[in-house]
């Protein structure tokens, strides 16, 4: 066939793979965080992503094994946006802190992401790595022995993901908003019901569960798990 009888949508397709760049892991992962923020969490498949890199399912299994580790990979990636402290012996706490604070924000920041937090049971990436260290390293600092810090850790670690799953579920919709509030408005009327001599602390805590008391109630938490200064 000369050049004069390639048909024109063959021709365009042929421009548009040579101005394609080439298929890699961090263009898969880039393109994932994309349908993420447009699409959710439930639409980033192996599918999905190569259709968008229009390409076949097949050729993202040379550098990604499957769903799982894509969505793994994700959240590695959305943990590298956050900058890492060195240590500070005299200010820990607070560095500390403020690290949980930018894990909470960069998880909040891309919905769905949370969710991969959560049910993620041992990350491994170089990123989450890197965070592990960086946070057993700020307890160290605090003056933590060896197993007190790996304990805290956990405990921090787990409360914050909790934190952002739950965020992140309102923000994405995982929950019916109206349903949710609908139900809400009834707990709180049922709890407002109850005897007041019975029930006079629980009766008067409902109104501190809210969005607008998120960040407070993360504060909160945080100086139970490490104390206020």
């Amino acid at each position: 066939m000369t050049d004069a009888a390639i048909p024109p949508w063959r021709e365009r397709k042929a421009k548009r793979r040579a101005h394609k760049a080439p298929l890699s892991q961090e263009l898969i992962v880039a393109t994932a965080l994309a349908i993420l923020g447009e699409e959710g969490i439930d639409n980033v498949t192996m599918r999905r992503v190569a259709e968008a890199l229009e390409t076949g399912p097949a050729s993202l299994y040379v550098h990604v094994a499957h769903k799982e580790e894509l969505h793994e990979l994700m959240y590695d990636r959305v943990l590298g946006e956050v900058t890492l402290p060195q240590p500070d012996a005299a200010r820990w706490k607070d560095q500390l802190k403020q690290l949980l604070r930018d894990q909470l924000g960069a998880m909040l920041q891309h919905q769905g992401i949370a969710r991969v937090a959560w049910t993620t049971m041992v990350p491994v990436g170089p990123n989450a790595l890197r965070h592990g260290e960086a946070i057993l390293a700020l307890l160290h600092a605090g003056g933590y022995d060896e197993g007190p810090a790996a304990y805290a850790f956990d405990a921090l670690s787990l409360y914050t993901k909790a934190v952002a799953y739950e965020g992140s579920s309102w923000q994405a919709g995982d929950l019916d908003q109206a349903e949710a509030a609908r139900r809400g408005q009834q707990v709180q009327d049922y709890i407002a019901s109850l005897p007041a001599e019975s029930f006079r602390y629980l009766r008067d805590a409902g109104k501190y569960f809210n969005a607008e008391t998120a960040q407070a109630r993360f504060e909160f938490g945080l100086d139970m798990l490490l104390g206020r200064d």
